[in-house]
Formats: structure tokens, sequence, C-alpha cells
């Protein structure tokens, strides 16, 4: 699967087993070209493949929150684990994006 994929006017993230230091350069350059390219309303960060993240994860999704909400779009989490889910909530991140949970789908 194609770590991009858009569906109408969300731009869905498929991210990698861990989102480090290591992922998030990459990842960040391309959704940034895409959501300043393409009609993008809304950005679907997908962790179902995600098992390990650490603060460079989350500095990638509040600068992606900050960008769109200057194109006055939206993000969205979506598939979490457990101990994502954790960390997500540790760093307050669900105060700024939505964190779709599996039973609201």
């Amino acid at each position: 699967m194609e770590m991009l994929e858009q569906k109408g006017g969300r731009l869905i993230v498929h991210l990698p087993g861990e989102l480090d230091h290591h992922h998030t350069e990459n990842i960040r350059a391309a959704v940034d070209h895409m959501i300043r390219t393409t009609p993008v309303g809304e950005v679907e960060f997908d962790f179902s493949e995600t098992l390990f993240m650490d603060s460079a994860g989350i500095g990638l999704l509040i600068g992606r929150y900050q960008m769109m909400q200057a194109f006055h779009g939206r993000i969205l989490i979506s598939h979490v684990n457990e101990q994502i889910e954790r960390i997500l909530e540790l760093s307050g991140i669900e105060k700024y994006i939505r964190l779709e949970k599996e039973e609201t789908r």
C-alpha cells in the first residue's frame, strides 16, 4: 500500500511501523507537498501499522495541524493501538486533533 492515498478531499497518510525521527522527515515532505499542490480539506493519519512513536511523531502531527489550520482544513488520527493512544493522551494532542475511535467509523 502506498504511504499517501487521496479519497476526494481527504488525504490518508498510512504511517510506518515506527514513527520516529528517521521516518518523519520524508513523511513531512510528502504530506506538505500534497497539501500545497492538491485540494485537501482533511488529512487522516492512519496508525493501523504503527507500533512505536516518539516525540518526532508528535511534532509531525502538530506541524500538519498548524499547516491545515492555515488552509482552513482539519486533521484526524485513526486506527491507534493502546500504546499509541496513551502517548497521544499524554501529549495532550487530542485537544487539537480528533482521535477517531473505531466504533465511530
